[in-house]
């Protein structure tokens, strides 16, 4: 097999480059880099560039929006993507409810919400995990009874990654109680967050951020013309989605802009009388991470070039040693620039966990640069990685499983 990129993908990242270079505002660049997160008005303006140029929606078809481009081509958008570093186009609306809507929406619910959803006119989110159904999402209890031309909804979903922003939200509900399987009896309704009966209420992460959200339902009324696919059959729907939310997970452009921050700041980090990047010890660590990083993505070709998919048409198993090792990268190469902060790294620290206990953050001034008081922080958000997503120990089960056949 062939993993070299042809003349024309080299061309295309070049292109692809060229244009986040001169389009990709300069400040938002700067935060990121810093390590700071995407505000909401980065990523919504970011978006719509992109939007405009046709290559928001990157993994739709022509027909729907979308470039039409090849899964080496998403591929390579994705990594440039993030490489830049420029805000991730948002999943809930790109690889999630886009095509979903597109395999199993109707066509007035596809003319309602997929241009939308490319613009980020609506702002989605994902309302699957429930305090009792997290991995083991078929046990989830919120209710949709259904009278006459509505449901009404009542239960409560958790971890909900930025609710507070969003304007619409997709759950899975259950208007079957009385299924033989759990599977069974779930339907997926498309909510409009301003629908009366809805609470959001945050819940803030150790690293200080308001990212995850629970969401209550107490007798929201939903039309049934917003349910997606048909009534009970909810979970093929889910299975779909999941399989798309998979997508680009990897993310090992990010992990290499980090180790290549990380190896930029250690030229210009004394320990020791010199740089930090003369450290034996942190160059091994580089390699190392470097020489990972290549592995999987030669593994990632594998299953790009394969088009995710195997012979019957299932998920290609193979897609969550990619989850798996690419949080485990991300994990580490975050891990890295704390370390290159090393002391620094612990006024933000110290004030992200007063935050979390009420308390107000301390006064004294940041000793050291942005970078260094700001490194702990994407280090505490990414332990969540190997969970979110899908957890690294249920992809474990799923390759003894279908690759070792255990």
């Amino acid at each position: 097999m062939d993993l070299r990129f042809t003349d024309a993908e080299a061309a295309f990242r070049e292109e692809v480059r060229a244009f986040i270079r001169d389009r990709l505002p300069a400040d938002t660049r700067e935060r990121l880099r810093l390590g700071h997160a995407p505000r909401k008005e980065d990523t919504v303006a970011w978006q719509r560039i992109l939007n405009a140029k046709g290559w928001a929606a990157y993994s739709w078809p022509k027909e729907h929006g979308g470039p039409g481009w090849s899964a080496v081509q998403r591929m390579i958008f994705l990594e440039e993507n993030l490489l830049a570093p420029a805000p991730e186009l948002l999943s809930f609306n790109i690889t999630m409810i886009g095509p979903v809507l597109i395999q199993f929406g109707t066509p007035a619910q596809k003319a309602r919400f997929l241009a939308r959803a490319a613009n980020l006119d609506d702002w989605w989110c994902q309302g699957f995990s429930e305090p009792g159904a997290g991995s083991d999402l078929a046990s989830l209890k919120t209710s949709a009874k259904r009278e006459g031309d509505e449901y009404v909804v009542n239960g409560q979903k958790i971890w909900t990654s930025t609710a507070h922003n969003a304007d619409w939200i997709f759950a899975l509900v259950r208007t079957n109680p009385q299924a033989a399987k759990r599977q069974e009896g779930i339907s997926f309704l498309l909510i409009d967050m301003k629908t009366p009966g809805i609470t959001v209420r945050p819940i803030i992460s150790i690293d200080g951020s308001h990212h995850l959200n629970e969401v209550f339902f107490d007798d929201v009324r939903v039309p049934v013309e917003q349910r997606v696919g048909e009534e009970n059959r909810g979970w093929d729907v889910a299975k779909f989605l999941l399989g798309n939310e998979r997508t680009g997970i990897a993310r090992l452009g990010k992990s290499r802009e980090r180790v290549d921050f990380a190896k930029q700041i250690a030229r210009e980090t004394r320990a020791g009388g010199r740089a930090l990047i003369e450290d034996e010890g942190f160059r091994q660590r580089v390699a190392r991470l470097e020489t990972e990083i290549k592995a999987l993505e030669l593994t990632q070709l594998r299953v790009v070039s394969a088009g995710g998919k195997r012979a019957d048409g299932k998920p290609d198993p193979f897609s969550s040693i990619l989850k798996i090792k690419g949080t485990e990268l991300q994990q580490a190469a975050t891990e890295l620039v704390m370390d290159a902060a090393g002391p620094l790294a612990m006024p933000a620290w110290a004030r992200e966990l007063a935050a979390l206990g009420g308390e107000p953050p301390p006064n004294e001034p940041v000793p050291g640069p942005d970078w260094a008081a700001r490194a702990a922080v994407p280090y505490l958000f990414l332990r969540a990685a190997s969970i979110y997503g899908g957890s690294n120990e249920i992809q474990k089960n799923i390759l003894t499983k279908a690759v070792l056949g255990l």
